[in-house]
């Protein structure tokens, strides 16, 4: 099993900073601050394309880049948790978009962090080439 870890340090109020054995970053309320659903976001596409990235290389496909943007909604009860999330995934200049878009449904399937979050949340995934 891997082990990870983070360190949260707070004040007396919704201002502190994260740090990670690579970096740390601010949250809350402070300039540049993250709020814990980006955080979740963030993680959510950056495990996404993770996986991603592995599927394409061993596929030995090429492409010159790409944006994630991740927007969702939260339930009205409580606890209000993660209800809708969308992926909106745009590859830029793919060598076969048909494998591509296998590789992308590949990732969602694969991805801890997709797996986690579906267990509670509804996930589209929505593919553009350009």
């Amino acid at each position: 099993m891997a082990v990870d870890n983070v360190q949260l340090t707070f004040n007396s109020e919704f201002e502190g900073k994260m740090q990670s054995p690579t970096g740390e970053l601010m949250i809350g309320n402070v300039e540049n601050g993250f709020r814990p659903y980006h955080l979740l976001f963030g993680a959510l596409g950056s495990c996404f394309y993770a996986t991603f990235i592995t599927i394409v290389k061993k596929k030995r496909l090429s492409f010159d880049g790409a944006d994630i943007e991740i927007s969702g909604i939260k339930r009205e009860e409580v606890p209000p948790t993660l209800e809708y999330a969308k992926i909106k995934f745009t590859i830029k200049n793919p060598s076969n978009e048909a494998q591509f878009r296998k590789s992308a449904e590949l990732a969602a399937k694969h991805c801890s962090i997709h797996e986690t979050i579906s267990k509670v949340a509804r996930i589209e995934l929505e593919l553009i080439f350009e």
